[in-house]
């Protein structure tokens, strides 16, 4: 039927295009010690399945329809999903990983409104630890700083101008509609980019506020949600109940030669509290990390990387929380379409965080490696992960 459908509008509007694309990755995974988020205790070792481990799993169309003048009515819809069981990556929400539609022109930008990504992850995340190392294991602890996955937003709109001698800027900005409150449940981000020859860097700020006045559990109108809070792991579950989530990133990258680069990151993030908040100071995470990458070949791609991310000393903790992360990736391309991969990643903490019920709640820093253990980090203070998987595009 959808070719049916294709092949009519293909007839009738000759400037028009639908294309139906997707990947599908799944893969096993080795973890030393896991636990549920929030517990010390009781972690065991664990071999699991994960789907969509290097690039996640999604079914999608996409398409474009030219207006005269350079100007296209665009659209993506990309629906994502869990290979091992069939089930949706998004609860209530078939087109959970985009959904937009939008107007471009070479001259003047694109500008898209619906479910999308945040002008701050669009422009960094092409010089992220997450292009090598992949967001499941390469992530900064946690995903701290938004680098990867949960930063689609809802009800969002998103300008991204043309780029004028390697020059890109993008604004995105996100509407809670709560009542009495402008402010309330929104996000908004600016970021800016520059390319030339061997060098590319791109800064920005994401600013997620909580829906729920004055902070608190994280309310169900707050627009940066994939059904709950983004960033809750074991390094920030303390601090969940903020009234505000606010990151300033810097990436870059540098091509030494057509085989070899190397991607450096720096990132500031804040949990900022209200007056219901469970914690009184606002926490503060920085973190830097590079990445190497190596083509040794036309099939073979290696990487390495480290990131060292540090608390600051704030509601009552005297050792500040210290993350320590290496990461190792290999993959081999089997054709064009298809590859396999291996992921490997250590990371220890040190130092104190807030445990889940907040202030006075002192903890000792547990690891959450990338964004993929958010949910099962791990009972002690180290992490090893290491994951063997294969991908197919379509």
């Amino acid at each position: 039927m959808l070719i049916g459908l294709c092949s009519i509008a293909g007839s009738t509007y000759a400037q028009s295009s639908v294309t139906l694309y997707g990947i599908v990755d799944t893969a096993i995974v080795y973890q030393n010690s896991q636990t549920a988020l929030g517990s010390m205790r009781g972690g065991h070792s664990v071999i699991k399945m994960a789907s969509g481990l290097a690039y996640g799993d999604r079914v999608s169309l996409k398409g474009e329809e030219d207006l005269g003048g350079g100007t296209r009515a665009i659209f993506t819809l990309e629906s994502g999903f869990t290979l091992g069981t069939g089930a949706a990556q998004f609860t209530d929400a078939i087109f959970g990983r985009q959904a937009f539609v939008g107007l471009s022109n070479p001259q003047s930008g694109t500008l898209t409104a619906g479910r999308q990504y945040s002008a701050y992850y669009t422009l960094l995340m092409p010089y992220s630890s997450e292009i090598w190392l992949r967001g499941s294991f390469g992530a900064h602890p946690g995903d701290l700083d938004a680098l990867d996955q949960p930063t689609r937003v809802n009800n969002s709109l998103v300008y991204q101008s043309p780029e004028i001698h390697g020059l890109r800027f993008a604004g995105s900005y996100a509407v809670g509609g709560v009542p009495g409150s402008f402010n309330s449940g929104s996000t908004w981000s600016v970021a800016t980019s520059y390319a030339a020859g061997p060098v590319g860097i791109a800064i920005g700020i994401l600013r997620i506020n909580n829906s729920t006045p004055g902070g608190g559990a994280f309310g169900a109108a707050s627009t940066a949600s994939g059904g709950g809070q983004i960033g809750v792991s074991a390094v920030t579950n303390g601090y969940a109940t903020a009234q505000a989530q606010q990151r300033i990133a810097v990436t870059g990258r540098y091509i030494f030669n057509p085989v070899l680069d190397l991607s450096l990151s720096y990132s500031n993030v804040q949990y900022i509290p209200g007056v219901n908040s469970a914690f009184r100071d606002t926490a503060v995470w920085n973190t830097a990390g590079a990445v190497l990458h190596y083509r040794a070949s036309s099939r073979w791609d290696f990487a390495v990387g480290y990131s060292y991310t540090r608390s600051t000393r704030a509601n009552g903790i005297t050792a500040a929380a210290q993350y320590q992360q290496i990461n190792v990736a290999e993959y081999y391309s089997l054709s064009k379409w298809t590859g396999i991969y291996a992921l490997q990643g250590y990371q220890r903490a040190h130092g104190q965080t807030l445990g889940s019920s907040g202030a006075g709640n002192f903890i000792a820093a547990t690891p959450a490696l990338g964004d993929g253990f958010q949910s099962t980090p791990s009972s002690s203070s180290s992490m090893l992960a290491i994951g063997i998987g294969i991908y197919q595009q379509f």
